[in-house]
């Protein structure tokens, strides 16, 4: 069975099991005892209910297109993710749903959250067992004083997030390593992605985002990022109605006038004027056209000729496709007549 094969079998088993699933959310919280203890006092609204389903919809998209689990074979072992927790609404919601997919029969891998206490002053060290434990979580928590590394390091008017990724990221490779899992799981979510393409756009001048899939430079871990669909706003609401015990971060979350504040604040500008913006924008990196860039290394312009067929071939059309703006602008012309 093929790749394409693959995704269509699992999409219409996943499909299947929502449907089949739906008698499950409709039941009160009281009812809930069948479902996983995370979610045996969730919001019963149907609003909720909805928001839910939608987060759950998404997030499978995500796994499905960009082949983040496995189709195994009869019999073969599962494998395990490492679900990075940080005490934030991105993280403990990544978890939620991840553990309701694998509860529907959606996601076919082990979970194992983890959590790395960086020793910022006032972390506290008791909330996460005791959600851990209460919600039947299996966990691993690790404490690294990265603080005193970052805060050492870097001047308190430059931003520490460079430095405090870096260090965080090669001990949760560790981590990953020691419990023996294929994969780090982060809750980066359609904004964050978006605030990278346009940091490293503004900044780093060049054309580059966080990929929803990605191989470590050893080769042997992956990052995956099954919120990629998935709208910060939507996932507020669900930590919210959740009433996940958030902890603050307050190392970069306390530096004032950062780079990607103003990009935060200029996306939620766009989107505030022109709804549905971003998630145009967030299609939009997946839709690229190299010919119409300027990238060299992406396309052969130098071998572009008339009368060569080389440029038709290549394009697939795409000469052929009018300005998205200017279709934009032409639909306002008439629409105003």
């Amino acid at each position: 069975m093929d790749h394409a094969m693959d995704v269509q079998a699992l999409t219409q088993a996943s499909d299947q099991a929502l449907d089949a699933g739906e008698d499950v959310l409709r039941k009160s919280p009281e009812a809930n005892t069948d479902v996983p203890a995370i979610f045996r006092n969730a919001p019963s609204g149907v609003e909720f209910k909805k928001l839910r389903k939608r987060l759950l919809r998404q997030t499978r998209e995500a796994i499905e297109d960009y082949g983040m689990a496995p189709v195994l074979e009869p019999g073969a072992a599962r494998p395990k993710w490492l679900v990075c927790l940080s005490g934030g609404k991105d993280s403990y919601s990544l978890l939620a749903i991840l553990i309701e997919m694998r509860w529907r029969g959606l996601l076919n891998v082990d979970l194992i959250a983890c959590n790395l206490d960086q020793a910022q002053p006032g972390f506290p060290p008791d909330i996460l067992p005791k959600w851990f434990a209460d919600n039947e979580i299996e966990n691993v928590i690790v404490r690294e004083d990265t603080y005193s590394i970052v805060t050492d390091k870097i001047p308190a008017h430059r931003t520490y997030c460079s430095l405090c990724s870096r260090l965080r990221r090669g001990i949760l490779y560790r981590i990953a390593r020691e419990q023996g899992c294929e994969a780090i799981v982060l809750g980066h979510h359609r904004e964050d992605i978006l605030e990278t393409f346009f940091m490293n756009l503004f900044h780093g001048g060049r054309l580059a985002s966080m990929p929803p899939k990605l191989l470590n430079d050893e080769g042997d871990l992956l990052v995956l990022r099954p919120l990629a669909y998935a709208a910060e706003s939507d996932i507020a609401k669900f930590a919210r109605g959740m009433e996940f015990p958030i902890i603050p971060c307050n190392l970069c979350g306390s530096q004032d006038g950062l780079q990607r504040e103003a990009v935060k604040k200029m996306l939620q500008d766009w989107e505030r004027q022109t709804p549905g913006r971003l998630g145009v924008m967030a299609r939009a990196l997946a839709n690229s056209r190299p010919s119409h860039l300027l990238d060299r290394s992406l396309y052969d312009f130098e071998g572009l000729r008339p009368g060569t067929g080389a440029g038709a071939a290549a394009l697939a059309g795409e000469a052929e496709e009018p300005c998205a703006a200017s279709l934009a602008m032409t639909d306002k012309l008439f629409a105003n007549e």
